[in-house]
Parts: C-alpha cells; sequence; structure tokens
C-alpha cells in the first residue's frame, strides 16, 4: 500500500501516508519545499502534520543546500531510552513519589537547574551502572570551549545553556517510566537543546531569509543556505554544536533520572543496559540514489539497516523500539512518535480535564489544565502509525507507560 506519490511536485515526493488523511496546510507545505530547486527528494513519514516552516514528519534530501526550517527550532530534538533490572513486580501500586523524586531531579517547563549540572558527580554516582555513562565521560571542556564560537547573537546565553542542560522543557517533550510485554521496566524520555537551540536556529532562519537567492520563494520560511558559502558554514557549526548539546543534554538527564530511580529503589541492586539514543530533528551527510545528499530530518529518525530508534506515542498510549530496514525508497527513515492529529488550540478548545483523567488512567502524571493539549486524543494512533511502516522497521519492544513527567 505504501509508499504513495504526492500529486503536483517537481522532486519526487513519496508518503507514508494517503494524501486524504493529510491537512491541506501540510500537503501545501511539501509541495512548496518540493518545488525548490535543490531538492532531491521528499519523503513524508506517517505521523505527518503542520509545522512552522516545514512540515513535521518530512524527510528533504538537498543537493548542497539545506533549509533550516526542514530541520526546526529545536535542533537536534530526539529520543532516549534504557531498560533497568526492574521489573514489575518491583513497582509499588502507588508510583506519585517515584514521580517526584524524578521532578525534583529534573526541571521541567521554563525551569533550570539553580547551579549547572556536576557532570563528573553525577558520573561518580552511576559508575558501574552503565547508565548513559559513555557520553558522560568525555569532551566535556572541549564542548563548552565551543560556546564562544557560536554566533555572537547568543553569547550572553552561556549561563543559561549551562543551567539547562539536564533539563526537560515543555510542549511534547516527556519523562517516562515504562513496561515492555516481558514485564521490564524502561526509562524513556524526549526532549532537545532547549532555548539555545532555538535562539541559534531563529538568528540562522533570519540570516537565510535576507540572501538575494532566496527572495521570490513560494514560503520565505523555506529559505535555504548554499554550500561553499560563509552563511552555510556559520550554519553548519552552531547546528553541530546545538546537536551535541541535545544529545548531550539528554544523556544527563537520563543518568539524573536513572539516579532517581536507584534511590527510589535503595534497596534493590537496580542496573541499566545501553542506552538507545536518537536524533529526529537533524541534518546529515548521506548517500541518496548514488549521489552525496545534505539531508534533512524534521520529525523523522534514520533507519538504516539495524539501527535501532524510539518511536513514541502520546502520554497514554504505546512506545517502541524499532530497527530500521534500511529501505532506500524511505531514504532509510522512519516517523519520529504518533504525529498530532489536531493542533494545541484545537485540543484545549475540545477537551476537558475530566477527558484527560479519562485517557491517562493507570497512568501516573500530572491531570490537569496544563497538560489538556498533550492529551492522548489529540494524537494519530500509534499502532496505526507503526503499521503503515512496517516496510521501514521492525518492533524490537513496545513499551507501556505507567508513569509520565511533563512541563
Amino acid at each position: 500500500m505504501f509508499p504513495v506519490e504526492l500529486r503536483g511536485t517537481r522532486a519526487q515526493t513519496l508518503m507514508w501516508a494517503q494524501e486524504h488523511e493529510v491537512e491541506p496546510a501540510a500537503l501545501r507545505q511539501l509541495r512548496n519545499i518540493a518545488q525548490l530547486e535543490w531538492v532531491h527528494g521528499v519523503r513524508v513519514m506517517p505521523d505527518v502534520h503542520l509545522g512552522k516552516g516545514a512540515t513535521v514528519g518530512s524527510v528533504i534530501a538537498m543537493r548542497d543546500a539545506v533549509a533550516p526550517a526542514a530541520v526546526g527550532v529545536d535542533i537536534g530534538c530526539g529520543m532516549e531510552a534504557v531498560r533497568t533490572s526492574l521489573t514489575a513486580a518491583d513497582l509499588p501500586a502507588d508510583l506519585h513519589g517515584l514521580r517526584s523524586r524524578i521532578e525534583a531531579a529534573v526541571p521541567v517547563g521554563f525551569a533550570a537547574h539553580d547551579d549547572p549540572v556536576d557532570v563528573t558527580r553525577v558520573q561518580a554516582r552511576i559508575a558501574g551502572q552503565r547508565a548513559a555513562g559513555t557520553t558522560l565521560r568525555a569532551g566535556w571542556q572541549r564542548f563548552w570551549r565551543g560556546f564562544a564560537e557560536l554566533d555572537p547573537a547568543v553569547h550572553a546565553r552561556e549561563s543559561k545553556a549551562h543551567k539547562q542542560l539536564g533539563t526537560l522543557g515543555g510542549g511534547n517533550h516527556f519523562i517516562e517510566v515504562c513496561l515492555d510485554s516481558t514485564g521490564r521496566v524502561w526509562v524513556l524520555l524526549h526532549s532537545g537543546s532547549r532555548n539555545i537551540g532555538k535562539e541559534l536556529a531563529e538568528r540562522h532562519m533570519s540570516v537565510a531569509r535576507a540572501l538575494p537567492h532566496n527572495q521570490g520563494l513560494p514560503d520565505r520560511d523555506l529559505a535555504v543556505f548554499l554550500s561553499g558559502t560563509a552563511e552555510m558554514a556559520a550554519y553548519r557549526h552552531d547546528l553541530d554544536w546545538a546537536q551535541e548539546y541535545a544529545a548531550r543534554n539528554r544523556a544527563v538527564m537520563l543518568a539524573l533520572v536513572c539516579t532517581a530511580v536507584r534511590d527510589e529503589f535503595a534497596v534493590l541492586p537496580v542496573t541499566f543496559d545501553e542506552p538507545i539514543s536518537c536524533h529526529h530533528n537533524y541534518v546529515a551527510e548521506e548517500i541518496i540514489d548514488g549521489v552525496p545528499m545534505l539531508v534533512t530530518r524534521k520529525g523523522a529518525v534514520r533507519a538504516g539497516a539495524g539501527d535501532l530508534a524510539l518511536i513514541p506515542g502520546s502520554m497514554g498510549s504505546r512506545s517502541y523500539v524499532v530497527r530500521g530496514k534500511g529501505n532506500p525508497a524511505s531514504f532509510a527513515s522512519a516517523s519520529h512518535g504518533a504525529g498530532r492529529r489536531m493542533s494545541r488550540s484545537a485540543a484545549k478548545k475540545q477537551f476537558t480535564v475530566a477527558d484527560l483523567i479519562a485517557q491517562t488512567e493507570g497512568v501516573e502524571s500530572r491531570k490537569d489544565a496544563g497538560v489538556i493539549d498533550e492529551i492522548p486524543a489529540a494524537y494519530k494512533d500509534i499502532d496505526e502509525v507503526i503499521a503503515a511502516q512496517r516496510d521501514l522497521v521492525d518492533v524490537v519492544a513496545t513499551l507501556r507507560q505507567v508513569l509520565c513527567v511533563k512541563g
């Protein structure tokens, strides 16, 4: 059944969704970007929906060009997960204490740590537990020295960037405790590059819009940088740093959460497997149809042959650990989640706190007006999304949420 070709595009656009199921505004976005002369092809994942500037759930291969909007403002946003030695039998009937401990360890929403996380101390606490150890052990001095080389417009944000490292953010970002089909407990989290990534993205988008070759585009948000230019070099430099910040942010958060879990179950010898990590808003240099390309994935994960990835549902459904099949038709990509089926404002108008409570029954989580826009009914059916990409990934594990932290 899939893929299907989107009609009326210059560059081939293949979709793992039916055209009539995609909102018209998102189809317009896809057609607009497929018209750009630098675009080799567009691939559309089953969680597709309207995004700011470029469509969420899109994979775009470009020749010698990158559109910052095709990455998005949350540069490097992605997922991290780890399987623990705990089982369902180890969990208490009431998980409120564990949620409170996690929320005390990881600031959410606009909040930040009072002081930067002492990575050395965190590393010492998880020594021998294998939780996010490889990312925490090396390169921190080199990484932070790179801040001085970012666009001068963000230099005043260095202190904030230090304090936001190891924080969750808001919106669809989350920390979850889940059970797989064998009863093993997992920790799963979703976050990105926080405010520093947003400010870098917005700065470079502004620069791109003003470039002469971007005048007269069908959508000014689709402005591109061209290879060989100073503007492209500056963007790629800052992009790479922000992608690394996002990965380190998730690694530190995972370490903090794993420490909280271990403290909550102090009478048990809790250990952790090697974590699984993946970006879903990023740029990579890849060979597409035999030619080197710059590939942007916005709300999509790489699903190369053997690649492990994470595809979450909503806060009241399931999430999936998957292994990529390396399907070249999708540019070796898969969806990044369930995808929204309605806007945040529409969800707030349509649903009540009572609806939220009903739809998150059995999940220890916030159940107040502040997260109604994240209600499960605002998202597509994750099982249908997974079924639509059977030719892209194999399911390795199915995770059922029992605890969810949101900002």
